[in-house]
């Protein structure tokens, strides 16, 4: 019964596309029989947008197949080499996709977050929940670039500038990933988030250090010491998995996949404010002049045409 619920859930929102598809023959059809070709326009017009919408919603969930694209995701920032200046874009990539999650219906906690001395972070970490967000979040991983005049330069130069995106699953508990208590440095510290005085006078955020690879996790956001530990342990598990996903041999300095170096000519997207606007992205060549709808998390169209294009290939 879980298996023919779980194919009604597929099957069905095909069939009802299907339905809508002959609805708007069917006043096509009315049109015609009628010799008034333009009274049912607007009607026909709206559903056949609404099919067409509605196809390329399916269209992404039947790319979206991957063994772990279901799955919740962990995405990290962290600015490059710029100081300032690299910070703020980190914060403002941050904001992107906070927006992005918002428009979609995803929940997101920031697990921890290192805020930079100037303005903007240097690292924070990121929890998303809801369907197939590593799906659509995986092609996000990478180097991404900015190009503006700084609003930190008096002389008002353009700056380039760099951050990194890292995103894996977050590992289920019926995988398994075996840790040795030994591999592992557990430090505790005072949370620097909100949450209130028990967070500012008790040492409740966790990090966690894997000695083996020298992952590095930490947790903040909750207020007890023994849910970071939990969870920042959950953390460290999706990251050891990513490993395991990879060939035995690979050497360890590959454990996020396709590593890059933060810096020019390793980008896999583009952000130009000035001296002309647009985002393009390295890998599909897609691209777009309104910069202002990206940063405010329009970035959908961007995840579809890499996923169209790295279809069946993983990240």
């Amino acid at each position: 019964m879980q298996e023919l619920s779980r194919l009604e859930e597929v099957v069905s929102p095909w069939h009802a596309l299907h339905s809508r598809l002959e609805d708007a023959g069917v006043l096509l059809e009315l049109a015609r029989e009628e010799g008034q070709p333009d009274r049912y326009g607007p009607e026909i017009r709206a559903e056949l947008e609404q099919v067409r919408t509605g196809y390329e919603r399916l269209e992404m969930t039947d790319i979206l197949s991957g063994r772990h694209d279901a799955s919740n995701a962990i995405l990290e920032i962290n600015a490059g080499a710029g100081g300032t200046e690299a910070c703020d874009w980190a914060s403002m990539l941050l904001r992107m996709y906070l927006r992005w999650a918002e428009r979609n219906g995803f929940k997101v906690d920031i697990l921890s977050e290192v805020p930079g001395e100037v303005a903007g972070v240097k690292n924070v970490d990121l929890r998303v929940q809801g369907p197939h967000a590593y799906g659509y979040l995986k092609g996000e991983h990478g180097v991404h670039r900015l190009v503006r005049i700084s609003p930190f330069d008096a002389n008002k130069k353009r700056h380039t500038s760099f951050a990194s995106v890292d995103v894996v699953p977050e590992v289920e508990e019926t995988e398994e990933v075996e840790i040795n208590p030994k591999d592992l440095r557990i430090d505790t510290y005072l949370s620097s988030g909100a949450g209130g005085q028990n967070v500012q006078k008790n040492e409740t955020a966790v990090r966690i250090t894997h000695i083996p690879t020298g992952i590095v996790v930490s947790c903040q956001n909750e207020r007890s010491q023994l849910k970071n530990r939990e969870f920042a342990m959950k953390m460290l598990k999706s990251r050891l998995a990513e490993i395991q996903r990879k060939e035995a041999e690979a050497k360890m300095t590959e454990l996020r996949g396709d590593v890059r170096a933060i810096e020019f000519g390793s980008q896999i997207r583009n952000y130009v404010f000035q001296p002309y606007t647009l985002v393009k992205d390295a890998r599909t060549n897609y691209e777009t002049g309104n910069i202002i709808a990206v940063m405010d998390g329009e970035i959908e169209d961007f995840m579809h045409a890499y996923l169209r294009e790295f279809r069946g290939r993983g990240r």
